[in-house]
């Protein structure tokens, strides 16, 4: 099985490519076609491997969280049956099934808003130099894979592809964004972060951290727009999912996300300044067809066990 990269649409205009998602324009004025490829980017380089079916898996878990998670925030989804979308889409039926969200419209918010509920990766190493993430003063005497008193919110901003996204202070990020619009956003991905991480405990996964990305639509009210929720949701990409049953503090922990790919990169050689590639030539990086599967079956065993409870 091949992992589909490129998207070839020939007859939809492409707005953006991002690390794993291409956004298309349609002929409806408020909507977008949302892609996930079989693209996956660690330390925010794009690999020249793909994971055969990531894009797929991508998007039946953020679908399972968006109808989940309805009830604190709505969110940009529109539909993903291809007989519902613009008539230019449904040529690319093949391509496009189980990969594609029709979404709405929507200002993105410049800023990467994430929570951390367990303190590891970037986090763990700040808080070993200066006790803080994020420049946010920790307790004392952590150990690595610990869990918070309370989760913390540690903004970041959103970088262009190619580049990488830097961790940021809360009154920095509010001062980015203004901080109504922060109080607002980091409000919302705290209580999506809590009812989350109390349902993947239920399935036998510890939800360490994640990402969430937002977006402004008009109100259908007087006064400020709408916040709703944008992007992917809680998938392996944007979170780190450990198991449950392994989780024991004071280590790395085995888990269901791209830290295994982020790992054989590292023990291939990658290190910041060597984005082009091993011989910073511009090759890229590639892993092999051991790491590929093994991530593949990551990633599926983490949306089985999600859904687990709804089977």
């Amino acid at each position: 099985m091949a992992a589909l990269l490129q998207m070839n649409l020939p007859d939809l205009r492409l707005l953006s490519k991002g690390k794993v998602r291409d956004v298309y324009a349609t002929s409806s004025p408020n909507h977008l076609l949302f892609v996930a490829t079989d693209r996956i980017s660690v330390y925010d380089v794009v690999l020249n491997s793909g994971i055969p079916d990531k894009g797929k898996l991508l998007t039946s878990i953020s679908l399972f969280w968006f109808d989940k998670l309805k009830h604190i925030i709505p969110n940009h989804l529109v539909t993903v049956n291809i007989d519902e979308m613009p008539d230019e889409v449904r040529q690319y039926r093949e391509q496009l099934e189980g990969r594609t969200m029709l979404v709405r419209k929507a200002k993105v918010v410049p800023m990467e808003a994430i929570v951390r509920g367990y303190i590891t990766g970037s986090a763990w190493a700040e808080y070993q130099k200066s006790q803080t993430v994020c420049g946010i003063p920790i307790p004392e005497k952590m150990e690595e894979s610990q869990k918070f008193p309370t989760p913390i919110f540690t903004p970041s901003t959103k970088a262009e592809q190619g580049a990488h996204d830097e961790n940021i202070s809360p009154e920095k990020a509010a001062q980015l964004i203004g901080k109504d619009l922060f109080d607002r956003i980091q409000a919302a991905s705290l209580q999506l972060y809590m009812a989350a991480a109390e349902y993947a405990e239920s399935c036998g996964l510890i939800l360490a951290d994640t990402k969430f990305e937002f977006g402004l639509v008009p109100s259908t009210s007087v006064g400020q727009d709408e916040l709703i929720l944008v992007d992917e949701v809680l998938t392996p990409d944007s979170s780190r999912y450990w198991p449950r049953d392994h989780y024991e503090p004071g280590k790395g922990q085995p888990s269901f996300d791209k830290q295994y790919v982020r790992n054989a990169l590292t023990a291939a050689g990658y290190r910041k300044g060597l984005e082009s590639g091993p011989n910073e030539n511009g090759e890229g990086w590639a892993i092999d067809d051991t790491v590929i599967e093994g991530t593949r079956k990551r990633y599926k065993e983490a949306e089985q066990m999600l859904k687990s409870l709804h089977s």
